[in-house]
C-alpha cells in the first residue's frame, strides 16, 4: 500500500468519467470549487460579496428620466 502510480491515477479518472459523463465534470468541479471558496471565506470570517477576488463596477451614471405632463394629473 504504497503510493499511487500514475496508472492508478489513470483508473481512477476513468471510473469518474464513467460515473458522471463528460460533460457533467466541469459542472461538478466548478461547483467543487465554490464550496471550497465559501468554506476559506467562513474561515476567515469574510462576509459572502466581500471577497477581495471580486470586481464589480460601480453602477453608470445615467440622467433621470424626462418628465412629461401627460402623466401629471391636476386636481
Amino acid at each position: 500500500m504504497g503510493e499511487l502510480s500514475p496508472i492508478h491515477w489513470l483508473i481512477v479518472l476513468a471510473i469518474i468519467v464513467l460515473l458522471f459523463g463528460g460533460k457533467k465534470i466541469p459542472e461538478v468541479m466548478r461547483g467543487l470549487g465554490e464550496g471550497i471558496r465559501s468554506f476559506k471565506e467562513g474561515m476567515r470570517g469574510d462576509t459572502p460579496g466581500t471577497s477581495q477576488t471580486s470586481t464589480t463596477a460601480p453602477p453608470a451614471n445615467t440622467a433621470p428620466p424626462a418628465s412629461s405632463t401627460e402623466n401629471k394629473v391636476a386636481h
